[in-house]
Parts: C-alpha cells; structure tokens; sequence
C-alpha cells in the first residue's frame, strides 16, 4: 500500500465543515415508517402459486411505480408481450455470476491514509509536459487521461448502482428469492460490513496530481446512487434484505447526505451553474425523499425552479454553459438527462417541474426541443465537438418527456430517432 496518491498534495487535510459524519441525522428516519427500505411496502407473494394476487407498487422516486405495476400485469398475463423483461431477467441471471466486491481493494491510498474513502482521478487531468515529474497536473476539457482507470473505485461505485437497480427490478418481477439474496449480499459488502465498507464521503473525488486530492466536480462520480437508492427500495418485501440491512443503508444514505449539505466539496458543487449543480440537486432530492427528509427535497425542487432552469436554459432552449465545452453534444445531454429526473423526483414530491417555465420562456421541454431536431436527423450538428452527435443520448431524454408532459409528438419523435432503445429504461416506460 502506498500512503497517499502519487503526486497529490500531501498538506495536511483541509478541514471541512460537516466532514465529521453526523449519524444522528440517520436514527429517526430508519425507525420511521416512512423509511423507503424497511417497511414500506407488504411482501408482494408473485411466486407461481400466487401468480393472481395484485401486485403492490415499490416506493420509488425516479419514476411512476404505476408503470412498473402495469407493466408487471401485463407480464404475468402473457410473458412473451413483455420482452423488458425478458431482458431484464437475463441481465439479472449474467449479474448473479458477480461476486461481492469493495472498494477497499485498490493499490493506492487516499490522503486520509483510509482505505474505505473513495478515490478517483479528475478524468481530464494529464501530466504537464513543461514540466520534468508532470505535475501539477493539467486539465484538457473533453480527453479522457487512461490513468483514471488505475484506481477503480470510480467502476466500482458505477458498477454497484447498476447492479442494485438490475437485481432489485429481477425480484420485483419475478418474485425469485435469488435476486434479492445476491443484491443483498453486494449491499452489504459495499455498505454495511465493517471491513469493506465505503465511508460515506467523496473528499478524495476527481483528485489532480500535485494540485489537489479532492474537488466538488468528483461529487457527480456518485451519480448513480439515485438509481441504487430505487433499486433497494424494490428489496423491502425479501426475506434476505433484512430490517437491519434496511436501517444500515439508510443510515450511510443519511450520513452522505449529511456530507452533501455541509462540507465545503459539497456546498461548492450545489453552487455550480453547469450540469455538476444539477446532478448535485439530483443526488440531495433523491436522498432526502429516501430518508424521509420530505421538506428539503421540496426545498431543492422549489429553488431548482430559477437556480438550474432559469440560469442554465435559454428562452430558445439553448444551454450556454454545455455547448461551449469541447463535448457540447454530450454535456448538453447529461445536463438535460439529469434535469428529467429531477421533474421526475418532483413529480413524486409534489413539485412541478416539468410545466414551469419562466417568463422568459425558459423550461425543460424547450431544452428537449432545441437538440431534437439534430438527433433526428432533420439538422446538422455542426458545433465543434470531439465525439460529434451521439442520437443515443437523446433518446431516453425525449420518450420520458413524452410520458412526462404527456406529449405523442414527442413519442413519435423518438421512434424516428435511430437507436436501439434503452431495455432498461423501457421497463418504466409505457
């Protein structure tokens, strides 16, 4: 092991607000019954013998559990008109072959000298070629240096979201035990177990060698928790998912929630007016709606209103602070993705995001209107950019604003859009 990431400052730790987990936050919640993973729904019995009792709807915030519902009728009634599923299942099956892992396990320690706290590399930082050990690192907007994949736990924390939603959405509709026992046991290593669990943190996010260990940017490597935190939610009727599992998960949520609000990597990410703010706001509402905390995501989606649509879309739909990157189709796309499921978390919250529109004009259905015309084919891209048009990042983009607003022009429009659709983000979609 090495003590600290080669070339990273090694001052002494800056000390941060709130960077001192307060567990307290978590006690409450997970005693509550409004707790999103223990207790929040009754065991939905969907095993062959009991294939005709009714199907009770998860406590999920991305999206409308109603559709899930349907979705799982239909499917019982007749499986081969489903074929989500049928997907959905075999991805499942492929993920039961992957054993428990943690990030623990790198080569390279963080400054803290703590193997549980997360490290990553800013993806754009490359060694300075002015200088003889390249360091302080520079940024290059847009290239991908090869070196952030020597330390995985960037992978790891993307892999184990992923997998918590695959595995939680297999026992929501098959009902099979084995999906649970394996989401579980993946849960628990990466979470719960002492030995191998993730503080929950992102001091050292998206360091820069020689300059920095941690910057707010790398708070949007953990963007993925908000599907991980549905995806658990879909484990409450389980046997193997059990009440202290629950509560242990929703304490960590808690606490890095907690470290969101009030350490200054936090609050610095929160005050950016580019898709790293948004991301934040969506990562804050998902969390607090799981831990019960109702007043401050509606709290976020309220000032979410004028802080993200209001300073970052134009009254054309254009988004300044996207399109003048070197990847503008991308981060045009990411921005607007995570601005669809912040609607979709205020839709489960009770605050509208999907009709406000400043009285400028500026609003989230405009955004999805200004890009589509490229991902359909009808205009040029013709923005400088290193990756060029990629029609596939609209598209789930474009069918869930079609269900959202509702809007049929927008449904067709996304069948003309030539990509293969998304299986996964079928499933919620009707």
């Amino acid at each position: 092991m090495v003590a600290a990431a080669n070339g990273f400052s090694i001052r002494p730790a800056e000390v941060q607000t709130g960077s001192t987990m307060d567990f307290r936050l978590g006690l409450v919640p997970v005693l509550a019954a409004a707790s999103a993973f223990a207790g929040a729904a009754a065991a939905d019995p969907s095993g062959p013998a009991q294939r005709s009792a009714p199907t009770v709807a998860p406590r999920i915030f991305l999206h409308d559990p109603a559709v899930l519902v349907r979705r799982k009728e239909r499917w019982r009634a007749n499986p081969r008109a489903e074929p989500a599923v049928a997907n959905l299942l075999t991805e499942a099956d492929r993920a039961l072959d992957e054993k428990p892992f943690s990030i623990v396990d790198k080569d390279v320690l963080p400054q803290s000298g703590d193997k549980h706290d997360y490290l990553s590399l800013a993806p754009y930082a490359w060694p300075d070629p002015r200088k003889p050990n390249g360091l302080p690192y520079v940024m290059r907007d847009g290239k991908i240096s090869p070196e952030r994949d020597t330390i995985p736990d960037h992978r790891k924390l993307a892999r184990i979201c992923s997998l918590g939603e695959i595995l939680g959405l297999a026992y929501f509709f098959s009902g099979d035990e084995k999906y649970a026992a394996h989401a579980t046991a993946l849960l628990r290593t990466f979470f719960i177990a002492a030995a191998t669990r993730m503080n929950p943190n992102l001091n050292f996010a998206q360091g820069v060698r020689g300059k920095e260990s941690g910057r707010a940017a790398g708070i949007v490597d953990a963007a993925g928790i908000v599907h991980l935190v549905d995806g658990a939610s879909f484990l409450v009727p389980s046997d193997s998912w059990t009440k202290a599992d629950a509560g242990a998960l929703h304490a960590w949520l808690a606490a890095y929630l907690t470290w969101l609000q009030k350490s200054d990597l936090g609050r610095k990410e929160g005050r950016a007016n580019n898709n790293h703010g948004t991301w934040y706001d969506v990562q804050v509402v998902s969390l607090a709606l799981a831990t019960g905390q109702t007043e401050l995501a509606t709290e976020t989606l309220s000032f979410a209103r004028k802080r993200r649509i209001g300073r970052q879309i134009e009254p054309d739909g254009q988004q300044p602070e996207e399109l003048r990157r070197t990847r503008p189709w991308h981060y045009a796309s990411f921005n607007l993705q995570a601005m669809v499921l912040l609607a979709n978390l205020g839709a489960r919250a009770g605050v509208d995001l999907w009709h406000y529109q400043t009285p400028d004009g500026r609003c989230i259905p405009k955004a999805v209107a200004w890009l589509l015309p490229f991902a359909a084919g009808k205009s040029p891209w013709v923005l400088p950019d290193l990756d060029g048009m990629k029609a596939a990042e609209l598209w789930p983009i474009v069918r869930e604003a079609a269900l959202a607003l509702p809007n049929p022009d927008l449904a067709k429009a996304a069948a003309q859009i030539d990509v293969a659709p998304d299986p996964r983000l079928a499933l919620y979609l009707d």
